[in-house]
Order: C-alpha cells, then structure tokens, then sequence
C-alpha cells in the first residue's frame, strides 16, 4: 500500500524523506545517477523500468531538486544531481552494503575504491587508508564478487570495466 502524501500532523523526517525517495524505482534512478547515467533512454534500458514510470519518477526527482534537467541538443535532455542528492550518497552505499550483508552473503555486486589511493572504502564509506569518507566524485565502481553479465544494455556493458561515479556513462 503506498504511503499517504500528507506528514504535516506527523513530526517525522523519515516519513518525509520517504515522500520523496520511497517510490519503488526512485532509488535505483538516483543509483543509476551516481554510476553517471544521464539520459532518458539508457536509464529505462538499464532499469527496465516503463517509460511513464520512468517519467513520472524523474519529474517528481527534478521538482524535490534531487535531479536537474538539461538541454544538450534541441529537444534532447540529460538528468543530472543536484549538491541535494549527492547528499543522500551515504545513505544509498549504506543501503547497498545492508542489502548485501541481508542476502545471506556479504558478497556486493559492486565495489567502490577511493580514487586518489585506489583503496576500498569500508562498509561505512570511509578510505581506511585515508580516514576520509569519500565523496562520490572521489569513488570509482568496479564489478564485485556477486556481479552478473546478465546484462546486456549498453550501461551493464559500460559499467563491467571501473567507472569513476559522477562520470557521464559513455553507451554510444
């Protein structure tokens, strides 16, 4: 059942921030922001995901000031973070890691290094090696141990090599 759209009697940011981000697919969109997946058309490809749901969850992530929208050719758009989500990165790496640890393994399908010592940031998003919680400009993904080749959408081919997050996904 899906939540209510109204927490004004409620004193709960939990409620709040799942107005925003707790429809199913938003958080795999965002997910898929970070990895440096920008258009329309690769987003569905590589979440399967309906084109008006698709639409649907963008627009409302671009009205929260989660994603901008921009022209880059006439009629052509790219969805970019805002400084707002990049913001919710540790929560989405720590989401990723419990997910892992919850299916019975602690086996990710992704791994994240910091760029700058190509260390292994730890289940808390921190550099061991440097004692920084890394930004996402500063992590690179590569393919984990649970990783599959399923696959074979132009952004699942791109993201099997490592990828710097932020970086624009490069499919054609």
């Amino acid at each position: 059942m899906p939540l209510g759209k109204g927490y004004d009697g409620q004193d709960c940011s939990l409620a709040r921030a799942l107005e925003v981000v707790g429809e199913r697919w938003t958080l795999l969109v965002l997910r898929d922001c970070f990895f440096g997946v920008r258009r329309f058309s690769d987003l569905r490809a590589h979440l399967d995901v309906p084109r008006a749901v698709l639409s649907a969850r963008l627009g409302a992530l671009v009205d929260a000031g989660l994603l901008r929208r921009v022209e880059y050719l006439p009629n052509r758009h790219e969805y970019l973070l805002t400084a707002r989500a990049e913001a919710l990165w540790p929560v989405l790496y720590g989401l990723t890691r419990w997910g892992a640890k919850q299916s019975g393994e602690d086996r990710p399908s992704r791994l994240f290094f910091h760029v700058d010592c190509g260390t292994q940031i730890d289940d808390e998003g921190r550099c061991p090696r440097c004692a920084v919680r890394s930004e996402p400009g500063d992590l690179e993904t590569r393919p984990g141990p649970a990783a599959t080749t399923r696959r074979d959408d132009p952004v699942s081919r791109a993201l099997r090599s490592p990828h710097r997050l932020l970086t624009p996904v490069v499919t054609s």
